[in-house]
């Protein structure tokens, strides 16, 4: 029985030495591994300004989802909104970054706030070359 105790007793060097390694472990958890790939990710609905000018006050929402693809938020609380966001990041470095938002009067587009909109919402018209 006495050597079981004098077994477990504290050893400050040891406990010292396991203290500092896990340390030293974690540390190294914020570093990236040298040569190690991160894909890129993409996110949400990709809109394009193209897409946004084909809007008109007074479509349909089926005519508007036809055009930019499903919404990314249909909130059930305001279903006169669908929100449209994307982000696309390489590792943890945001490359890009997009959010809109289209609003209904009942079943006609009403208006079109964020990042895209489309001219007669204030917008800019995408250039033709």
């Amino acid at each position: 029985m006495p050597s079981l105790i004098r077994k477990w007793k504290f050893k400050p060097m040891r406990s010292l030495f396991i203290l500092l390694f896990i340390g030293t472990l974690s540390a190294c958890s914020s570093l990236g591994f040298p040569g190690v790939y991160k894909i890129d990710v993409e996110q949400g609905n990709i809109v394009e300004q193209s897409m946004v000018d084909q809007l008109e006050p007074g479509m349909s929402r089926r005519q508007v989802r036809f055009i930019l693809g499903t919404p990314l938020v249909e909130d059930p609380f305001n279903q006169n909104r669908w929100d449209y966001a994307y982000v696309m990041r390489n590792g943890e470095k945001l490359i890009r970054k997009t959010q809109m938002s289209v609003y209904f009067d009942g079943d006609a587009l009403s208006d079109v706030r964020g990042d895209y909109r489309p001219e007669w919402a204030g917008g800019e018209a995408a250039k033709s070359e």
